[in-house]
Order: C-alpha cells, then sequence, then structure tokens
C-alpha cells in the first residue's frame, strides 16, 4: 500500500504545479479507481482457479510499474491518471486475492477476526504511504516519493510468493484472458441472489464513497484549515504527517468495530456507524475555521467512524458467499465497493468547485456531504431491504 496515498498527499502541490482545477485534481485520484476497479474482478476471481500468490506477485510488480512511471514521467493530467490507473490495476492484484489467501487458510470466529486485522492494515499502509510522502517530498522533490514507494509492492510481492505455502485446494491452471474470466457474470448473478452478499456490497459502496473521497481530501482540507487559523496557531505538523498520524489512529476502529458486530450484530452495528460518519463529516467541514487542536480531534474521529464498519461489511460477506463462489464474491464486492471509491474523489472534487471553490466554507460543507450522502441513508436503505 505505500504508493496508495502518495498523491493525496500531495494533491495541493500537484494541482498548483500543473494549474488543475479541483475537479481535474479529483480526476488523478480516482484513475486510480478506475485501474482497480477494470481488473479486480479477474485478478479476484482467478484465485478460484489458481495459486493466489502467483496472482499477487503478478499484481505488486504492476503497482511497481506504476509507482516508478508516476514518478519518473508524470507531467499532468493525462500522464498521471495513466500512471495512477496502472498502481491502482496492481493494487487490485494484491488486495483481495491477498484477503483470499489469509480467508482460505482460517475459519470460523478466527476468521473474521483475521478479516477485521486485514482490512485494518489496509489503514497503516495508508498512513505509511503518507507519511513518506511526508518526508520525501520536501527535501527530495515529489517525483522522489512516488519513485521510494514503488519499492513496497516489490517487497510485499516476493514476501507473499517466497513465504507462503500453497494449500492443498490452489491448483495450476491456466491463466485464460477470455471476457467470462475477467467478468464472470454467470457467478455474480449467484452471489447477488443471496440477499445478504447483496446488502453487505450495496454497503461496501456508500463506505468506499466517503472512505476515499474523504482520504483523497484530507491533505487538502488540512491546507484550507490552516489558511483559517489565527495568527501564530498554525498546525504543528506538515499536512501529510497529520493525516498519516490520523489514518494510523483510526486503524484500530475497524477491528473494535467488528468485535462490537459480533456482540450487537453486523447489520446494527453498520447502520450507527454509517449514520455516524456521514453526519460527523459535515461537522468537520463546518469546523474548518477552530483552532487546529479541534479540527483535528474532528479529524481522527471522523476518520474512526468511517473505518469502523469496514472489517463488519467484509467479514459479512465472506461469511454469506458460499464457499465455492467466495473468489467470484469477494471480485465483484471489490469491483462495486471500489468503483465508489474511483467516484467518491471526483464526486468531493466537483462538489468543491460547484459550491464555490476551495476558499469557501460552504463548499467543502457540500464537498463532504456529498460523499456522505449514502452512509446517512444507510438505515433506510436497510429497511427498505428488509422489506
Amino acid at each position: 500500500m505505500l504508493g496508495f496515498a502518495t498523491f493525496a498527499a500531495l494533491l495541493p502541490e500537484l494541482r498548483d504545479l500543473w494549474r488543475l482545477s479541483n475537479a481535474e485534481a479529483g480526476l488523478i485520484a480516482s484513475a486510480f479507481f478506475i485501474g482497480y476497479v477494470a481488473t479486480v474482478s479477474y485478478w479476484t476471481a482467478l484465485t478460484d482457479r489458481t495459486d493466489g500468490r502467483r496472482v499477487y506477485f503478478a499484481g505488486s510488480l504492476l503497482a511497481t510499474a506504476g509507482g516508478v512511471g508516476f514518478g519518473l514521467a508524470a507531467d499532468g493530467l493525462a500522464s498521471g491518471m495513466f500512471f495512477h490507473v496502472l498502481l491502482g490495476a496492481g493494487v487490485a492484484g494484491t488486495y483481495m486475492p491477498g484477503l483470499r489467501l489469509l480467508s482460505d487458510r482460517t475459519s470460523g470466529p478466527s476468521q473474521s477476526r483475521t478479516i477485521a486485522f486485514y482490512t485494518s492494515f489496509f489503514g497503516i499502509g495508508i498512513a505509511s504511504s503518507l507519511a513518506l510522502a511526508g518526508l520525501l517530498a520536501p527535501e527530495y522533490g515529489w517525483r522522489s516519493a512516488f519513485v521510494a514507494s514503488a519499492a513496497g509492492p516489490l517487497c510485499a510481492g516476493l514476501a507473499v510468493f517466497l513465504l507462503i505455502g500453497k494449500t492443498g485446494t490452489e491448483a495450476n491452471a491456466k491463466i485464460s484472458f477470455t471476457f467470462a474470466a475477467l467478468f464472470p457474470v454467470s457467478s455474480w448473478r449467484r452471489v447477488i441472489a443471496n440477499r445478504a452478499a447483496a446488502g453487505y456490497t450495496l454497503g461496501y459502496v456508500a463506505h468506499c464513497i466517503e472512505l476515499f473521497g474523504s482520504r483523497g481530501w484530507m491533505v487538502a482540507f488540512l491546507a484550507y484549515s490552516a489558511g483559517l487559523q489565527a495568527a501564530g496557531a498554525s498546525f504543528p505538523w506538515n499536512f501529510a504527517a497529520i493525516a498519516a498520524a490520523v489514518n494510523l489512529l483510526a486503524v484500530p476502529a475497524s477491528i473494535f468495530g467488528n468485535e462490537i458486530a459480533l456482540r450487537i450484530g453486523r447489520r446494527q452495528w453498520i447502520q450507527i456507524a454509517m449514520l455516524g460518519s456521514g453526519a460527523c463529516g459535515i461537522v468537520l467541514a463546518v469546523s474548518g475555521g477552530l483552532h487546529w487542536s479541534i479540527v483535528i480531534l474532528l479529524l481522527i474521529v471522523y476518520s474512526m467512524l468511517v473505518m469502523a464498519e469496514s472489517a463488519t461489511l467484509t467479514a459479512g460477506l465472506v461469511a454469506a458467499a458460499p464457499a465455492e463462489l467466495r473468489g467470484a464474491a469477494l471480485g465483484l464486492y471489490s469491483l462495486a465497493g471500489f468503483t465508489g471509491g474511483m467516484l467518491g474523489p471526483s464526486l468531493f472534487g466537483v462538489a468543491l468547485d460547484l459550491a464555490g471553490g476551495k476558499a469557501d466554507a460552504a463548499a467543502w460543507v457540500w464537498a463532504y456531504a456529498a460523499i456522505g450522502a449514502g452512509c446517512v441513508a444507510a438505515p433506510a436503505v436497510v429497511r427498505l431491504f428488509r422489506r
């Protein structure tokens, strides 16, 4: 995940350097998810037929190429989008296939907890990505941050391929690039026919719109808030470092949220967490002009609420999907969710532009409301599903 948030950490700098609008900056952030969405169903369905370690290693090589390419050759909207697409396609070959590797090696209550830890470490990866960019870019330039981040997926791919053993069910089938392999529609129909699996997938879409929309613009929001601080009350650290710390502090929320869900029920906890995160995003936007300590505290609370149902949604999907369709179910789940993730940063940027721009306080409220609308509506959607 080391290159995942490099662009988010440098968004204000590259937006100004390349003279981009907020919508165009959002498009580059969303390009990651275009690559992810375009390939994730293939990578994940492939784990139903071949050694998942090989899939993971191939994805890691593609992610490495995307990071190096962005650092060496990106110089504007088109090239930035191209290399971010490659990076997204590479991460698609590691994230859900990695989850499949774990879920095939666990069962029962331990499976739910293992999945919770795995999805939480997504946040640690993002925090590390932000921290690396914040450390390298001021000293060595923004290109160095992208090139250095490419070492992460390469090391991960080697570690998974060399250190994790095969299970008895992982065959050595030939890899196929047919349409049916890329988009296993018949399997998806069977997954969607499962009401619980369909519900968790829809919930993941709303979750990802808010999650990736807010993360993609976190550093930019901190820069906006810094401009409103009173003289002598500036933020004590650089914005990428603050964003990294916030993401790191939000990691336990997914684990603890899953434990709460095991006690009060997944459906109830998902509704509580989603409604809380959607409302808190609006409160955060309204509070941008308050003292930096309050802004950071609200940002931590908001990030924790956004993460609180993440593991619960994924664990619910894994439990609901039949074992023989688990790869296809995870592929559809990830495809749908990261399609939401693709929309999140762009939706935020477009709302920000339409409502008045980066200097307008009301525009930030509309932007956070736009990405959180699906989560605020979650309780009503659950009641609709129940009917």
